[in-house]
């Protein structure tokens, strides 16, 4: 499920954000955390295992009037491989149905493989995007 970032949840975000590559560097976790805050169209989410409220993924991302900018995601290794990333993309589509969502040069390969998926009938709902 997703929640809707508080500062309640910063080491949280940070730990979450510290898998992204080029994001290891505390000062620089804390930096991005403050872009996203810096303005309204940008988000963050934290994405809760529905089975044992474990905070184990994120997203962030920059709401548009026709799209949906998705800049970041992650999620813990431990959890990786059991098609969260889609659960989570699939949930961002909800919350914004009547936008498109499109990814960085990062993220737009695990939108490709989610939009695949979603089009797709025969493919199995937890077919691996992370």
């Amino acid at each position: 499920m997703l929640i809707n970032y508080k500062n309640d949840y910063e080491k949280i975000m940070m730990g979450l954000l510290s898998f992204v590559p080029d994001l290891k560097d505390v000062s620089r976790l804390k930096a991005e955390i403050d872009w996203y805050e810096a303005d309204p169209s940008r988000k963050l989410y934290l994405w809760s295992n529905e089975e044992s409220n474990d905070i184990i993924g994120m997203l962030g991302i920059e709401d548009g009037l026709e799209m949906i900018l998705l800049r970041h995601i992650s999620i813990n290794p431990s959890f990786r491989k059991e098609g969260i990333s889609y659960q989570m993309l699939n949930e961002l589509d909800q919350k914004s149905a009547d936008k498109k969502i499109i990814g960085t040069l990062e993220t737009a390969p695990i939108i490709a493989k989610w939009e695949q998926q979603k089009n797709s009938p025969d493919l199995e709902d937890s077919e691996d995007l992370d």
